[in-house]
């Protein structure tokens, strides 16, 4: 049966899960879960998921939450609050209801097992299952019909990664065809693809299910009393054993540059590689593309401004990205991310760092490869970055030296 894309849109539901902790990402996961850190000067990383979502036409979502989701459940009010009800359209937060157990989300699978009557509400068809703390974009749409077209009961959006790397991903066999052949979490010694043996095709956690396919899987794991709390332990390893057709999709980067782009900014190190890429002069990911536009909250703050004074008080920013609100009065900054209501005061001095909203910048304060929280207010004359072990005793510094100060940090 052939199927028109406003059917398709019509019948689907999506499912972002978003409640992981983001460990590896503290402190900037202090207060906030992972898929709301501040990304780009402007954007939340859950922003460019909801974005593709809505370039693809899909606007019926539930974000799954958990833990520290006030930042996030405020986020998508603020931000995201522009669906018709009326329309058949909706975005809602669901946190763990116990509705079938007393136990929080115990994974991704868990998370949708637990909200299957979310599903079965209305006659869905598909579901469409993402991660709210991936950087890429993409068209679900072209995804969903390829699903369609191969009658799979479940497909995996695939991508290429160095094999040295693909340890930290669930890694897929195919066959020509792309039919899913096996599956292996984590493994220690990730196989290649045949004829590209430093690379290997895995899982990006984006994942297409018939409503019938997940309802039946999920049914029968309970009665066979088999573990089914992850897809990538648990769901996708029994369907494989149990003869459903699981296929793989190769991932269509939206994004229109020669190397496609998806990034998981899971380390404070990832995350700031991400993050100055941005402000390079041909950057990998692109944030000014017209065709596909990047919604996030548009913050009532007045433009950017620079001031100058006499003698060597110049307001200057260069090879930065400035939001809307900041004021550079007098101090230089130099491939920086600067967001909203920044105040850089005279003779400071900013370079190959992130400033996030409502900092001050003290004068003759001296800053470099810095993460600065929000509502941080830096001293007169502080230096950050220049000297690792003094600053190794008051903040986090990570793997390559990048300085960390948390969300309202006080100075003494």
């Amino acid at each position: 049966m052939a199927y028109t894309g406003s059917t398709i849109l019509r019948k689907t539901l999506i499912m972002i899960l978003a409640g992981g902790q983001g460990e590896r990402l503290f402190p900037l996961t202090k207060y906030r879960t992972k898929p709301s850190v501040p990304f780009g000067g402007k954007y939340r990383i859950i922003d460019f998921t909801l974005s593709n979502c809505l370039n693809s036409g899909f606007r019926k979502i539930y974000v799954l939450t958990q833990y520290k989701s006030d930042s996030l459940n405020r986020h998508l009010y603020e931000a995201w609050n522009i669906f018709n009800p009326e329309l058949g359209e909706f975005i809602y937060s669901i946190p763990p209801q116990f509705k079938t157990s007393n136990n929080w989300y115990l994974g991704t699978a868990n998370a949708i097992q637990q909200n299957l009557n979310l599903i079965e509400e209305e006659n869905y068809e598909w579901l469409l299952i993402l991660s709210g703390d991936h950087i890429y974009k993409m068209d679900y749409l072209k995804m969903i019909q390829y699903h369609i077209e191969k009658k799979a009961h479940l497909t995996i959006s695939s991508i290429e990664v160095p094999r040295s790397s693909a340890s930290r991903f669930g890694v897929i066999q195919i066959d020509d065809s792309y039919k899913v052949l096996s599956f292996i979490e984590k493994p220690k010694n990730p196989p290649a693809i045949p004829g590209k043996e430093s690379l290997s095709f895995v899982n990006m956690g984006i994942y297409v299910f018939n409503v019938n396919t997940i309802k039946e899987v999920f049914h029968k794991t309970d009665q066979e009393k088999i573990h089914n709390h992850d897809f990538g332990k648990d769901v996708i390893p029994y369907m494989l054993k149990n003869d459903y057709h699981i296929q793989a999709y190769r991932f269509v980067d939206e994004n229109k540059k020669p190397e496609p782009y998806w990034v998981d900014v899971g380390t404070i190190d990832s995350y700031y590689a991400a993050s100055m890429d941005l402000i390079s002069v041909d950057p990998h990911f692109n944030l000014y593309d017209n065709n596909w536009p990047l919604r996030t909250q548009q913050r009532q703050f007045p433009p950017t401004k620079t001031v100058s004074h006499e003698g060597e008080r110049v307001g200057r920013a260069f090879n930065s990205i400035v939001s809307d609100g900041t004021i550079i009065s007098g101090g230089l900054v130099e491939r920086s991310i600067l967001g909203f209501n920044v105040r850089v005061n005279s003779y400071s001095y900013i370079t190959d760092s992130i400033i996030m909203d409502n900092c001050k910048i003290g004068r003759h304060a001296r800053i470099r490869r810095a993460i600065i929280d929000k509502n941080v207010s830096i001293p007169e004359g502080t230096e950050i970055g220049f000297d690792s072990e003094a600053d190794k005793k008051r903040f986090t510094v990570s793997e390559t030296g990048i300085v960390v100060i948390p969300k309202n940090y006080v100075f003494k």
